[in-house]
């Protein structure tokens, strides 16, 4: 019994020793991140025997021929070495020529070439953030913004968006007179939500920043996939050295796995996103730059048919769900819908595990996209219109079952 209880004792000391250790051992930042919700939905699909998911934003389109040509060429002609740290020159003047046919004017050395818009994120974050440094973030919105905030000791500020996911500028103007913040982050179209920028929406924004000293990050990574007029924050030329866009092609080419994404910025700022980038990656991978600088001179059809095709899914998926009698916002752009659930009396986690194991459907819960996403599930329609048809088909039945048990 005496040893029983020492070796208890010495357990539990180790145990405290342990965590201790632990607590010390990595950065306190990292205290408030955590994994990806909507990878924690995708993840619990391979348990569920037979369940179909309608979770990740990943378009089921092959690579466009023309960039696996292009790619194959640069592996045989031995295009495998270092680029520069920025980019190949061609793929970057691509870039600036793309971006000038929406009125979005960089030059070549201005736009560097990331590993995804994910590094080009995270590279801007880290050029700018001192810790404490405050941060406009909307909610809902992709996880990623709120994350990598922290990770630099900074602080998230959330601003509200409207009940069709618009921004409600009366919040947004009251947080930035209250909280001095140093970066806004904008996203259009949006993950999860769909909402687009509009002419009126992009104006006011410009009204409302030109006389503050605030700096713009605006995502951009599904400018390809909007279903009306394409507005941007980065079509301002008086704010134009205060705005950095975030882009690239995982969307638009369906090249998500080959990780290519650009940013673009005025040279005093990009000087210091360059010194987080040549660090962190070099370069991004030599043969996926001359893919994706094949894709914008010569695949272009391949994008507009697949937003076609997109589109028919929206509306398929908005038709769908208003005849379930559920609240929705049509989407314009991207390839998700976010609609209400709030009439169901539940946090949108317990639907989404409910949903999963009673009716073998996986969507992700919104409140995965922070604060303001909950009461909200996000579905994405980058599937095909058979896959979404018996998701659908499934989660009417459960909601059928649903509304006669309860």
């Amino acid at each position: 019994m005496i040893f029983m209880l020492l070796y208890s004792r010495i357990t539990i000391n180790q145990t405290y020793v342990k965590d201790d250790i632990m607590n010390n051992l990595f950065s306190n930042n990292l205290n408030n991140v955590e994994i990806s919700g909507i990878r924690k939905f995708f993840n619990k699909v391979s348990t569920v025997q037979g369940a179909i998911s309608l979770t990740l934003g990943q378009p089921d389109f092959p690579v466009p021929i023309n960039i696996k040509k292009a790619m194959t060429s640069a592996i045989h002609q031995n295009k495998t070495e270092y680029t520069a740290n920025a980019g190949i020159p061609e793929l970057r003047h691509e870039i600036s020529n793309f971006l000038g046919g929406m009125d979005i004017n960089y030059l070549a050395d201005e736009i560097v070439i990331t590993v995804g818009g994910s590094e080009a994120l995270l590279c801007t974050f880290a050029a700018f953030l001192n810790p404490g440094d405050k941060v406009l973030v909307p909610s809902p919105a992709y996880p990623a913004y709120e994350s990598c905030v922290k990770i630099f000791g900074a602080e998230v500020v959330n601003y509200n968006l409207n009940s069709d996911f618009t921004i409600n500028f009366e919040s947004l103007c009251k947080l930035i007179n209250e909280q001095n913040p140093k970066l806004l982050v904008v996203s259009y179209p949006s993950n999860p939500t769909g909402a687009a920028l509009s002419l009126e929406e992009r104006d006011k924004l410009y009204r409302i920043l030109k006389e503050k000293d605030i700096y713009i990050i605006s995502d951009e990574i599904y400018s390809s996939l909007c279903y009306e007029k394409y507005y941007s924050i980065a079509q301002i030329s008086e704010l134009r050295d205060r705005v950095i866009l975030v882009s690239g092609f995982s969307k638009m080419f369906s090249m998500t796995g080959l990780r290519v994404g650009y940013v673009c910025a005025s040279k005093y700022i990009m000087d210091n996103i360059m010194k987080v980038h040549q660090y962190n990656v070099s370069c991004a991978t030599s043969i996926s730059q001359w893919g994706a600088y094949e894709g914008l001179r010569s695949c272009m059809n391949d994008v507009n048919n697949m937003k076609v095709e997109f589109e028919k899914r929206k509306e398929y998926v908005y038709k769908r769900l208003i005849e379930m009698g559920m609240e929705v916002t049509l989407p314009k752009g991207a390839f998700y819908i976010f609609p209400s659930i709030t009439k169901f009396l539940m946090s949108s986690e317990e639907f989404c595990n409910r949903l999963l194991y009673e009716a073998k459907v996986a969507i992700v819960p919104g409140s995965a996209f922070g604060n303001g996403g909950e009461g909200f599930i996000r579905i994405s329609y980058s599937y095909s219109l058979e896959v979404l048809k018996e998701g659908l088909d499934r989660m009417e039945k459960w909601l059928e079952m649903l509304n006669t048990t309860e």
